[in-house]
């Protein structure tokens, strides 16, 4: 009996780079590849690096983690290292110069290329399948690729090229393929979900694909990702509110508020807009979790517009907040006619205020569920704790419930329990079993 070939794929940067990775991984386990994720195993001689190329942290990690696996090859710990995703679609020719070891470099969409210099071939059976590298009880659905905005700042348009919607029938298809295989929660991504559809079907139908989602038997939770602000589909507000299998929570990236920054940022709609659209989601859905990023420190940010950010926070007390200073990105609108003249101190100081004002925000937020029973899945079992999350809450960017471990309840990882909150923390909740 032959052994198995055996490859190790090392996933960096955000869930849409997973979804690719988890692709990949099925069509190397079909053609007979013993295939290992993120692994330290030395005996997998072959790696595929799939890189973030978004901001520089997220480029020098990548830059950093290749730079590795090409100490490992020249040392003879393994024999042949691959580059895939943003970084390697994005430099290309840089990369191919400066890291000759690199035994080939491919891009955002390059698959079936990527399998055909490991002698393995593409197969079209198993186009919507994936191996997960999540909890098997979760798993990310990337219903497109590219954008069309371009914000002034964003080089994910250079990298990822046009928007591209798959069609519902592709995803339907893939979906009741993770049901089956145990998903009961999906998350649904891509560079903007709410613009989904309206290149192929000449208008946005984000509401139509969930709610045939929520059809599937075995999916519970159904949760919306990366919804851009600008022409809010408004019929999404009611598949929220009344569809039971969606989950009350929608992540929504402002990226800033005053009407100065707004336009320099490119984002296409107004600060009056935008305060409309959060009123509309809250009085309709009065339950709702709004998660929303904000970028600090781009150029032409004043001071002023940074105060009116401020307010807009303290005001609209939003449950989940990201934040990140500006990161120049050659090539986009912003390198090319605004300097980035704001100091990295000033940057980082207006990140600390923003996400101290943010602490103060969720503590009393938190404190508000004390003796609510909430529903929450399990995702792992830590120290004397069950670890899970509620309908308001995202895997790996929100926070958690952490729950006494009852033994005799006899608890799995990826089941549903009812828990009453008892206390709890800044950023995290702590229950017990009902």
């Amino acid at each position: 009996m032959n052994k198995k070939r055996k490859i190790n794929i090392v996933t960096l940067g955000c869930s849409k780079n997973i979804v690719d990775s988890e692709f990949l991984m099925k069509q190397l386990d079909f053609d007979g590849w013993e295939v290992l994720h993120d692994s330290n195993d030395t005996s997998a001689k072959v790696v595929v690096i799939n890189t973030c190329g978004f901001i520089a942290n997220a480029k020098e990690e990548s830059t950093d983690t290749i730079l590795k696996f090409v100490n490992a090859k020249n040392q003879g710990v393994i024999d042949r290292v691959y580059v895939m995703g943003c970084l390697s679609q994005r430099y290309k020719s840089e990369l191919e110069q400066e890291i000759p070891e690199v035994d080939g470099f491919y891009g955002v969409t390059d698959l079936p290329e990527i399998l055909k210099d490991l002698k393995s071939k593409y197969t079209q059976e198993n186009a919507n399948r994936r191996i997960l590298t999540t909890p098997k009880h979760y798993a990310y659905l990337k219903i497109s690729e590219g954008c069309n905005w371009g914000c002034a700042y964003c080089a994910i348009p250079l990298i990822r090229g046009k928007y591209i919607s798959r069609t519902i029938e592709s995803l339907i298809d893939e979906a009741t393929q993770l049901a089956k295989d145990g998903v009961k929660e999906l998350l649904i991504i891509a560079q903007d979900s709410t613009y989904y559809g309206l290149d192929i079907y000449s208008k946005r139908m984000l509401s139509v694909l969930i709610q045939k989602l929520s059809e599937i038997n075995g999916i519970e939770w159904i949760r919306i990702h990366y919804a851009y602000p600008s022409n809010f589909p408004l019929d999404l507000i009611n598949v929220i509110k009344d569809n039971p299998k969606v989950c009350k929570y929608i992540d929504i990236p402002f990226q800033h508020i005053s009407d100065n920054m707004l336009k320099i940022m490119h984002r296409g709609l107004s600060k009056k807009e935008t305060i409309e659209l959060v009123n509309k989601l809250r009085t309709d859905i009065p339950s709702i979790a709004i998660r929303t990023t904000f970028l600090v420190g781009h150029p032409g940010e004043t001071e002023q517009d940074f105060n009116e950010l401020l307010d807009f926070v303290k005001t609209s007390k939003f449950d989940r907040v990201g934040v990140f200073t500006y990161s120049e990105e050659e090539g986009t609108y912003a390198a090319n006619n605004h300097p980035d003249n704001i100091s990295e101190e000033i940057k980082n100081s207006r990140l600390e205020a923003l996400m101290e004002l943010q602490q103060e925000v969720s503590s009393k937020n938190n404190a508000d569920k004390i003796g609510q029973t909430l529903k929450v899945i399990i995702d792992r079992f830590e120290d004397q704790y069950i670890v899970g999350r509620t309908e308001f809450d995202s895997p790996e960017v929100d926070q958690e419930v952490l729950v006494k471990n009852n033994k005799e309840k006899n608890i799995q990882i990826g089941d549903f329990i009812d828990a009453k909150i008892t206390s709890c923390e800044d950023y995290d909740l702590i229950g017990e079993i009902q």
